[in-house]
């Protein structure tokens, strides 16, 4: 199948018939992609010792606790649940983006609504983020301060990466606790999430197959396409302190693609290769997956989602048409809209 060799990746025309761009990639195999980047992740298992308290209301039942995903890593865990006699459910990760977390009023919000559709949802705080720091994160500073440290950290061997990639890994135990409860339907699990959550989405989910519906909003982009057409700098914003510490470090009085490269190479290291979001789609298939974008998007540039898209629909081959979707919200910037967040609720809902 087409999926299972390397891809040649042709990017669409751009919405407004103007100009064209193109970007080409001999990736490894999927099934290799997927092994080097479990590898590069992995890290001793612990017992989860889960701790959750519950209440009940006339229209739901919210679960409140946390596991463990490594010795010293405490995930804090929001679940909704269906009131109903039903005894399994099945599950929707959903993620918050950069500065977010588990209780803002939008996730909380999306896990009610799965609820009226019969689906359990679920909510961690990203790394640095919410509970995650005591006393409560604030927005993204935590998260940028870890960025920072992470790199300046000149020890190879303890080496980590807050931007993103440790949150993956909290989302593969996440999925090892869940389907250990006895009130999950283990084959049928689904995730999704905004910006960062939508990224930390297809990077998590693109190789654990026992994730069998997705959902990117404002997630999908091409790095490499970003770093090489100067659109990295929405991106960079998000942790730009650590950026800046970068550049200074490096001596430049500026930021510039040397010095964000160095930054992602070190933090997120593959990003703009095997690991890139063209090259991780591909693993997706035949897993239906949505794709939401925005065409004002600075942060996950147009160009470079499409360039993910169409990756993803070669490897989707003749199951493209209903399997695969994206949608583009016209002239919207960065963010999620409500036509998004509906479409994200019904796509759960047609195929879990």
């Amino acid at each position: 199948m087409l999926h299972h060799f390397k891809v040649l990746i042709v990017a669409f025309v751009l919405l407004s018939g103007s100009a064209s761009f193109a970007q080409t990639e001999n990736y490894p195999p999927p099934a290799q992609v997927a092994a080097d980047f479990k590898k590069l992740l992995d890290r001793p298992k612990v017992d989860f010792n889960p701790s959750f308290e519950t209440t009940k209301t006339d229209s739901v039942i919210i679960e409140r606790g946390f596991i463990y995903s490594e010795k010293d890593e405490k995930v804090p865990i929001l679940i909704y649940k269906p009131v109903s006699t039903q005894a399994l459910f099945p599950v929707v990760i959903f993620l918050h983006g950069t500065g977010g977390k588990k209780d803002a009023n939008d996730i909380k919000n999306i896990l009610y609504q799965l609820t009226k559709r019969g689906m359990m949802g679920v909510a961690i705080d990203a790394r640095f983020h919410g509970a995650r720091i005591p006393g409560g994160a604030h927005g993204s500073k935590e998260y940028v301060e870890a960025a920072t440290r992470a790199w300046e950290n000149t020890d190879k061997t303890h080496q980590t990466h807050p931007f993103f990639f440790d949150t993956v890994y909290d989302l593969w135990r996440l999925t090892d606790y869940l389907i250990t409860r006895p009130d999950v339907q283990a084959n049928r699990i689904g995730m999704g999430g905004i910006s960062m959550g939508g990224i930390e989405t297809w990077m998590a989910a693109s190789v654990d197959k026992r994730i069998k519906v997705v959902v990117l909003d404002v997630a999908a982009q091409s790095f490499k396409w970003s770093l090489e057409n100067d659109r990295w700098q929405g991106r960079v914003n998000t942790i730009k302190g650590a950026h800046l510490q970068a550049a200074k470090d490096m001596g430049d009085s500026v930021l510039n693609k040397r010095n964000v490269k160095a930054v992602w190479d070190k933090l997120i290291p593959g990003i703009t290769g095997e690991f890139d979001c063209p090259s991780m789609l591909r693993l997706m298939a035949p897993r239906p997956m949505l794709v939401l974008s925005t065409e004002k998007d600075n942060n996950c540039p147009l160009p470079g989602a499409k360039i993910a898209f169409a990756s993803a629909q070669v490897a989707y081959g003749s199951n493209a048409g209903n399997q695969l979707k994206m949608d583009i919200e016209l002239n919207k910037p960065h963010g999620s809209t409500p036509k998004h967040l509906q479409m994200t609720l019904d796509w759960f809902a047609k195929w879990l």
